[in-house]
């Protein structure tokens, strides 16, 4: 984007935010929006179908369509005859979805011989007013322009406070640990929260805005956000640096506030939560009454079990940029990663979809969007997750707005996750493959990539390298990955940032790890539960 463009940006973006925070809505408000939504949500998808699909020539949704046979008539038939998810399985069969690859611009889209040539751009909204556009860190390949629109936002919202009234957190001081643009993360929850007088006591970040990874604009966006919030009447905090492997700043601030408040709430991913309560179980605290809202990477036994022995409490959200909210935690959870599903926003089914790449099956997920609002219009648009979707009565307050399906066990299929960043894809594969067979001698068979936690339930990517590939210095290998990733794009820089803080990546002189039917993955996905993956051969 050309400054022009930025300040065009900024602009708009500050004159929706007025009106944003200036019109805050009550509990009994978003319980009426939710309900409303959940009681009109076949004829929202109608509704953005008919306009952001039908009505707009350049969709990239009309030549699957057409190739499918399927008019705007047909939907409305299937819809008042099948119900919106048995017509998304409909339209799924038919073709008429997107793939993981295929969304982020990567690869063109292919059904049945005909190529749809697509870029990530043209899956936006073309509809968005009061938008400020963010990169996607982690994301795999070249990172992803997404719009951060008030509107969306103001539209999640009503979400956010049934889910804070159900799992009682409201009134609660809350702080966040996250970066600071290009990486958006940070300013989605401080403006939600904002919406209905939430303020953020602390915005925590392991990025300082001087790293050179900020780029001058960015570091003007930061420094304009906290403005204009201040400018209306919000006091956003400034970003305080706090480096990965040196939390104490906020052990201190939970522990503060919990013997002002007795209760306070961290917003952030689920490896910096456990950071956070590791360095409080050294130094002997008890963090009881402390929340962590957490995402970004899948909650697992092992990290849920060690933010816990800290007393604190562990309630895990769903949530990706290009739609913002997915669910959050059901208040009487099965296990540690139960997710209420978000009905009245996205429908959500699920696919077999082979990965030949990794010799396994998993069921994907398909999501689309309900919300004329949204970032990134979505129908069947495969995201490179899979996991758990089961329709149960847990007796959870959330239930009350038909909230049923329940998300768990939710992983990745195309990406290994640390420190709630996540890069492989292409740009690791190359770096595998090319890179370091070139510079340190072996073959593309003599490296991989795996991904596991530590004994401390910290999530290690490990460099996998055959033992008879002869390198002197194994901290070098580290550095030619991390510099390589530096010069790939901006999300592998902002991937290699914080990997290179926290020492995510570490060496394993073995054998890489061959499938039973010998394939060597480069980027060796780790066993999953059994319900979840097939390996090599099918369900």
């Amino acid at each position: 984007m050309n400054i022009l463009s930025d300040l065009k940006m900024y602009g708009r973006f500050a004159w929706g935010l007025r009106g944003f925070l200036r019109h805050p809505i009550t509990l009994e408000e978003a319980k009426a929006i939710v309900q409303r939504r959940m009681a009109e949500r076949e004829e929202n998808f109608l509704r953005l179908v008919r306009k952001g699909i039908f009505g707009y020539p350049k969709s990239p949704y009309l030549p699957l369509l057409k190739l499918a046979q399927c008019e705007m008539g047909d939907i409305e038939n299937m819809i008042r005859s099948r119900g919106l998810e048995k017509t998304l399985l409909a339209l799924r069969k038919a073709g008429v979805y997107v793939a993981f690859e295929e969304f982020k611009g990567r690869e063109p889209i292919v059904r049945n011989g005909k190529v749809i040539p697509v870029e990530a751009h043209d899956f936006d909204n073309p509809y968005l007013s009061h938008y400020y556009k963010g990169e996607t860190g982690g994301s795999t390949g070249p990172g992803t322009r997404v719009s951060i629109d008030l509107d969306h936002l103001a539209a999640q919202t009503p979400n956010v406070m049934v889910s804070y009234d159900a799992l009682k957190l409201f009134d609660i001081p809350f702080a966040l640990w996250f970066g600071v643009p290009p990486d958006p993360t940070a300013l989605s929850p401080i403006l939600i929260r904002a919406r209905f007088g939430h303020v953020a006591r602390k915005w925590f970040s392991p990025m300082r805005i001087q790293d050179e990874v900020v780029s001058l604009k960015d570091r003007f966006a930061i420094q304009y956000f906290v403005f204009v919030g201040w400018l209306n009447g919000i006091p956003i905090p400034r970003p305080e640096f706090v480096s990965l492997d040196q939390p104490a700043p906020i052990v201190h601030w939970i522990s503060e506030t919990l013997q002002t408040h007795g209760a306070c709430l961290l917003i952030a991913n689920v490896s910096k939560a456990l950071r956070v309560c590791i360095a409080a179980l050294e130094q002997g605290l008890d963090l009881s009454g402390n929340i962590f809202l957490t995402g970004g990477e899948p909650h697992t036994s092992g990290k849920v079990q060690q933010i816990t022995r800290t007393g604190a409490q562990c309630v895990p959200t769903y949530f990706f940029t290009e739609t913002g909210f997915v669910g959050m935690s059901c208040a009487r959870p099965a296990d540690c990663n139960d997710i209420h599903l978000f009905k009245d926003i996205l429908a959500l089914i699920q696919h077999p979809r082979q990965l030949p790449d990794m010799g396994v099956s998993v069921d994907a997920f398909y999501f689309t969007t309900l919300l004329s609002t949204v970032p990134k219009i979505m129908l069947n648009v495969e995201s490179d997750d899979y996991g758990v979707i089961e329709s149960r009565s847990c007796g959870c307050p959330l239930e009350r707005y038909g909230f049923t399906d329940h998300l768990r066990d939710i992983h990745s299929f195309r990406k290994l996750t640390g420190e709630g960043v996540t890069l492989v894809g292409s740009e690791m594969v190359y770096i595998l493959e090319e890179v370091l067979p070139n510079r340190f001698g072996g073959s593309p068979l003599d490296y991989q990539l795996s991904e596991e936690e530590d004994e401390q339930g910290l999530t290690r990517l490990s460099l996998i390298i055959n033992p008879k590939v002869e390198i002197k210095e194994e901290k070098e290998v580290i550095g030619v990955v991390l510099e390589a990733l530096k010069r790939s794009s901006v999300s592998a820089d902002l991937a290699q940032a914080i990997w290179r803080q926290a020492q995510t990546i570490k060496i394993k002189r073995m054998e890489p790890i061959w499938t039973a039917r010998g394939k060597l993955m480069t980027l060796h996905l780790s066993q999953r539960p059994e319900h979840k993956v097939a390996q090599e051969g099918g369900k």
